[in-house]
C-alpha cells in the first residue's frame, strides 16, 4: 500500500473559486493573484472578484458554454473536471489533456449552497430543492480523488492553510496538507448529502428509509470521553434546536463529554417543563436529582435543591428563566459544573465570574418538546434510530381508573411528575407534590427498587433539612411503565403517595387498580409509556 503522504509538494498556478459564502475571499483572491495564479471564477463568485478589481477568467471562458439554466448547468464539463482529475505524473492522462486544452487546475475552493440554512430557516419545499447543490459537490469530489496534485477547500479556514504554506513555501503546497484536505472534503460532502437525504425522508413521511447518515461538523474535540482513556469529539448538525449545541458558552473551562450529555440533559427536561412557570432542574449523570417550579426563579432553584442536595453537588443547573444575581448567588452556594438558561442579567454574570471553572451556557430560547427530530445510538455493527420522545399527555388523556379520583391540585402534580419521568432513566419512580420533586428513583432493573430508592433519597432529604417527615407525605407518583405487580404501587403508597401516574396496560392492571383502591389511592392512566434507556 503506498503512502498517503508520499511526495512532496504542489505548485498552484491556477484556482478555481466558486462559493455560496463569500467572506474574506476577495482578501484570499487578492494574495493568490499576488503570488501568480491564475483566478477562475463562477457567477457571483467572478462578479465580486472583478469587482475589486482582481483579473478573473470566467468558467463559461474554459468550457466554451455560458452558464444556463439559471445556474443549474456551469460546472458539470470536462474542461473543469478534466483539470481537476487528470494525474500530473501519467504520460497518457497529460496527453489527453494537451490534446482537448484541458488546463490544470491546482487549487479549488468551493463552499456548497446553503441547504442546511436554508431548511432550518423553514423555507418551502422547492426553496429547499433549489439549493441543493450539484457542481460544487461533483467538483470537491473530484478534486479530492486527485488529492496528489490538487488542494481542494471546502472553507475560509482550509483557503487560509494552503495561502499560509504558499507563501512560506514560493507558491507550493505540501502534499500532506492536500491529503488532509481531500479527507475533509469527503467528509463535508458525505454530511451535506446526509442533511439532504435526511430532510427528504422526512417530506416523504419515511421513518425507515432503505438507507440512512449522519454528518455533522466539529465543534471541539474533547479532552476524553466518559473516561481518561476514551477519545472523544463534539460534532453538531446545523440544526437550530435551543440547547447545549448552539448555547454560547459565556464562562467557565471547556466543556467536557459528560458535561455536554448531562446538560443536553438537563435543557430537554426543562423544554418538556415549558416557559409557562419558574422552572428549574438540576442533573446529575443525565438524570435528575431534582426539578420545581415556583412563582420565582430562585423559590423553584431552592425546592429543586431540597429533593437531594447531596446529589446536586457537581451538577447541572438547568432554568427556563434568564438567571438573575440573587438566584446566581444561591447556585454559587453549591459548587455547580454547568448552568444553562435562556439568559442572564449583567448581576448575574459578575457572580457567576468569581467561579471561574463554572460555565455558564445561554441559549436565547427553549427547546420545543413536540418538535419532531431523530435520537441515534449506536451497536455493534450499526446503530438503532428513532423519533425523538415527543409524545405528551394532557388531561383530556388521563384516564380515572380507581374509585377515588385526583383532586385538582393532584392532577397538576400527576402530570407534573409524569412529564419529569419521561426525562428520568427506566425504571422509573417520581414522586412530587407542590409543583416539585421529593423523590427520584432512576435506572433499576425492578421498578419496586426503583419505588424504594426514592422514598430512600425523600427520607434522606427530610434528614439533612431538618424536617419532621419526607415530604412523600402527601405526594402522587409518576411511573414511566406499567406496574407489572402491585407491588411497586404498594410501595409508593408506604412512602405516602396518595395518586398515582402510570400508563397501564399490564396483564395484571385488574390486580393492581383493586391494590390501589383497597390502598385508597386514586390512579389515572394514560396510555402512553416513556421507557429511556
Amino acid at each position: 500500500m503506498s503512502d498517503p503522504n508520499s511526495g512532496s509538494a504542489i505548485r498552484v498556478r491556477r484556482a478555481l473559486l466558486s462559493v455560496s459564502d463569500k467572506s474574506g475571499l476577495v482578501d484570499q483572491a487578492r494574495k493568490l493573484a499576488a503570488m501568480g495564479v491564475e483566478l477562475v471564477s463562477t457567477g457571483g463568485t467572478s462578479k465580486l472578484l472583478k469587482e475589486a478589481g482582481l483579473a478573473v477568467k470566467d468558467v463559461a471562458d474554459l468550457t466554451g458554454f455560458p452558464e444556463m439554466m439559471d445556474g443549474r448547468v456551469k460546472t458539470l464539463h470536462p474542461a473543469v473536471h478534466g483539470g481537476l482529475l487528470y494525474l500530473r505524473d501519467n504520460p497518457s492522462h497529460v496527453k489527453d489533456a494537451e490534446t482537448h486544452g484541458i488546463g490544470a487546475i491546482d487549487l479549488i475552493y468551493v463552499n456548497l449552497y446553503p441547504f442546511e440554512a436554508t431548511v432550518a430557516s423553514g423555507a418551502d419545499f422547492e426553496t429547499c430543492i433549489e439549493n441543493i447543490d450539484i457542481g460544487g459537490p461533483a467538483m470537491l469530489r473530484a478534486a479530492a480523488k486527485n488529492g496528489a496534485f490538487v488542494a481542494v477547500c471546502t472553507d475560509g479556514g482550509d483557503v487560509d492553510a494552503v495561502i499560509a504554506d504558499m507563501e512560506a513555501n514560493d507558491g507550493q503546497v505540501p502534499v500532506s496538507l492536500c491529503r488532509k484536505l481531500a479527507a475533509k472534503t469527503y467528509a463535508r460532502t458525505a454530511a451535506y448529502d446526509a442533511a439532504i437525504s435526511g430532510w427528504y425522508a422526512d417530506q416523504l413521511g419515511e421513518s425507515a428509509p432503505d438507507w440512512a447518515a449522519i454528518g455533522g461538523k466539529l465543534q471541539e474535540a474533547l479532552r476524553y470521553g466518559e473516561n481518561p482513556h476514551q477519545k472523544a469529539a463534539f460534532y453538531v448538525t446545523g440544526a437550530t434546536r435551543p440547547g447545549v449545541a448552539t448555547a454560547k458558552q459565556l464562562q467557565g473551562k471547556a466543556l467536557s463529554y459528560n458535561n455536554i450529555n448531562d446538560t443536553d440533559a438537563a435543557y430537554e427536561l426543562i423544554g418538556e417543563l415549558g416557559a409557562e412557570t419558574p422552572t428549574v432542574a438540576i442533573i446529575k449523570h443525565a438524570n435528575p436529582c431534582g426539578v420545581a417550579q415556583g412563582k420565582t426563579i430562585i423559590e423553584a432553584y431552592r425546592a429543586a435543591l431540597a429533593c437531594d442536595s447531596t446529589s446536586a453537588f457537581g451538577g447541572i443547573v438547568a432554568l427556563n428563566r434568564p438567571l438573575d444575581e440573587t438566584t446566581a448567588k444561591e447556585i454559587s452556594q453549591v459548587f455547580t459544573e454547568v448552568v444553562i438558561a435562556p439568559g442572564a442579567d449583567a448581576a448575574a454574570e459578575a457572580v457567576f465570574a468569581k467561579k471561574k471553572n463554572l460555565r455558564l451556557l445561554i441559549t436565547e430560547g427553549l427547546p420545543d418538546p413536540a418538535a419532531p427530530g431523530h435520537f441515534v445510538k449506536t451497536v455493534a455493527g450499526g446503530f438503532l434510530m428513532q423519533d425523538r420522545d415527543f409524545g405528551r399527555i394532557t388531561r383530556a388523556d388521563l384516564k380515572v381508573v380507581t374509585k377515588i379520583a385526583p383532586t385538582e391540585q393532584q392532577l397538576d402534580d400527576l402530570l407534573f411528575a409524569w412529564r419529569v419521568a419521561k426525562h428520568v432513566k427506566s425504571n422509573t419512580i417520581v414522586y412530587a407534590k407542590d409543583g416539585a420533586t421529593v423523590g427520584v428513583g432512576a435506572g433499576q432493573m425492578s421498578r419496586i427498587d426503583s419505588a424504594r430508592i426514592a422514598a430512600r433519597k425523600a427520607e434522606d432529604a427530610a434528614e439533612v433539612a431538618g424536617w419532621p417527615e419526607p415530604r412523600t407525605k402527601g405526594c402522587v407518583a409518576a411511573s414511566d411503565a406499567f406496574f407489572p405487580f402491585a407491588d411497586g404501587l404498594l410501595q409508593a403508597a408506604s412512602a405516602g403517595a396518595v395518586a398515582v401516574i402510570q400508563p397501564g396496560g399490564s396483564i395484571r392492571d385488574d390486580e393492581v387498580i383493586a391494590a390501589a383502591d383497597e390502598a385508597g389511592l386514586a390512579m389515572v392512566f394514560t396510555g402512553m409509556r416513556h421507557f429511556r434507556h
